[in-house]
């Protein structure tokens, strides 16, 4: 950043109070829930004093009473006792509730601040929110980093993965203390890296929340197959999914997975997952990413059919109108001894489920270029894969391949482009086809597997039905098409003899 904010830089351990310094914190926690608490107790834990802030002073004397022996903190009871307590520059880290709630703290401490301070926001904030609050902050000379961080309650506490986007001056005084905190991947690097400019933090967070989304649909899809169609039980279908994790689909949400299959109801008696309703909730980072791929031209189609079946999971009256419709009869073909080999089907969909997979994460770098391009962040897509290795929700053996990917060729056009990923998933092809066909013989949806297995089809096909589509546009609306044997835009008068135009 320029002009009037100066520098942001320090040395970020110990800054200029830290641990037996002159008592100033190195970095203030504002918004006390368990996220912000986590993460100051992390910051505390690795060496750095600091600042401890809440709207409702209740939550700061429970931290400091519960954990007060973890570290040096500095409880503050009124913003302008909170920030006199920040060494320069300032880091205050926000930590309350996206939207209205940040801005409006954001104006109640911007004030109090001065050039070369800086505000952090760690929530789920919209990026396009973040590049309007990091323009205003600029011109008053004051950084503004949104950090994306992904891990959940454990995460903050024990090593989140860490998504920050600013300046290059804001990079440099807060990414030690980030790199500190971070989660650690198996090789000991930081789960954390400057992302870019503005809001580019927040951007790849939202989509790191989209491919989620995707992910939990697929591993909810293998399970409904290996249940509906192979006819396993949950504390069998627990054990499948640990085999899993030995193997190349080692990752958290298939380790928690497992837990959750293999988990029995106390009061029933019954299989954890029999006794949860059947409709799956949403905050929104999903329905963003989905919404800025449209705005952006991306074809996410694999995160988009994550989020319209958890929509559609939610609306349990259409469904309950409609569970008089007819489908296949399954049961019968199951009993009567045509139905698949249990064991071999497990192994058909763990071919699906990898597959689908490497193509959610092939849709979601491909909005992440795009979304750089867009706004000339110059993301290291090497570098997000490689943070996203530990920490993350998505964190998976595979990163360390797709990192690798990317630094072989930094210009890799998709994950499918690398030689090794298009490879296996041409070996999975088969079984992921007779997966697909399994799961509409037997009435059990695959939104994701199958829009993964679209996606791909459309990707590899010389020829697409798209040009069908653009002759409809040009009888109805004088769209225009291009032609395949010519340079030039055309125009057929379809309401007259015929006869084709130059139209540019």
């Amino acid at each position: 950043m320029t002009g009037s904010g100066g520098s942001a830089g320090t040395d970020a351990k110990g800054g200029s109070g830290g641990p037996g310094g002159d008592g100033l914190a190195d970095i203030g926690i504002t918004g006390l829930a368990v996220m912000g608490s986590n993460l100051a107790r992390n910051f505390a834990r690795h060496g750095y004093t600091v600042a401890l802030h809440n709207r409702t002073k209740a939550k700061t004397d429970a931290l400091m009473e519960e954990h007060g022996e973890e570290g040096m903190f500095v409880p503050a009871a009124t913003a302008e006792e909170f920030v006199a307590s920040l060494a320069r520059p300032r880091r205050l880290m926000i930590m309350v509730k996206a939207g209205g709630p940040t801005d409006a703290v954001i104006e109640e401490f911007a004030p109090l601040l001065e050039p070369g301070d800086m505000i952090i926001d760690g929530g789920n904030a919209h990026f396009e929110d973040t590049r309007r609050r990091e323009r205003e902050l600029r011109e008053k000379g004051i950084h503004f980093v949104g950090a994306g961080i992904s891990g959940g309650e454990e995460g903050a506490l024990n090593g989140p993965s860490i998504m920050p986007g600013g300046s290059k001056e804001s990079a440099a005084a807060l990414g030690p203390m980030l790199e500190a905190i971070s989660a650690k991947a198996k090789d000991g690097a930081p789960c954390t890296t400057h992302i870019g400019p503005d809001g580019a933090g927040h951007f790849v967070k939202m989509v790191h929340n989209g491919i989620e989304y995707a992910d939990m649909q697929l591993i909810a899809e293998a399970y409904h197959l290996l249940r509906a169609v192979a006819g396993y039980e949950p504390r069998e279908i627990a054990e499948i999914f640990r085999t899993w994790n030995t193997g190349r689909l080692d990752s958290y949400l298939i380790e928690i997975t497992a837990e959750v299959l293999a988990h029995t109801d106390a009061e029933t008696g019954r299989p954890f997952v029999d006794v949860v309703a059947d409709m799956a909730e949403q905050k929104g980072t999903g329905r963003w990413t989905v919404q800025i791929a449209l705005d952006l031209g991306v074809p996410v189609s694999g995160i988009a059919e994550a989020v319209f079946a958890r929509a559609l999971s939610g609306h349990a009256d259409l469904r309950a109108a409609s569970r008089h419709l007819a489908g296949p009869d399954a049961g019968t073909e199951r009993a009567s001894g045509a139905g698949p080999d249990a064991a071999a089907f497990a192994d058909q969909v763990e071919q699906a489920l990898y597959a689908s997979k490497i193509v959610s994460y092939t849709q979601g770098f491909h909005q992440i270029q795009a979304g750089s391009d867009t706004y000339g962040w110059n993301i290291d897509l090497g570098r997000i894969a490689a943070i996203w290795r530990g920490g993350c929700i998505i964190r998976a053996a595979f990163l360390d391949r797709i990192t690798a990917a990317y630094d072989a060729r930094s210009d890799l056009p998709s994950l499918l482009s690398d030689q090794r990923f298009a490879e296996e998933i041409g070996a999975a092809q088969d079984d992921w086809r007779a997966v697909v066909v399994a799961a509409v013989r037997h009435g059990v949806p695959v939104p994701g597997f199958s829009a993964a297995l679209a996606y791909y089809d459309a990707l590899r096909a010389d020829r697409l039905p798209a040009a069908l589509t653009q002759g409809q546009r040009d009888f109805f609306g004088a769209h225009t098409y291009r032609r395949t044997d010519r340079d030039g835009v055309f125009h057929t008068l379809w309401g007259g003899d015929r006869t084709e135009v130059s139209a540019g």
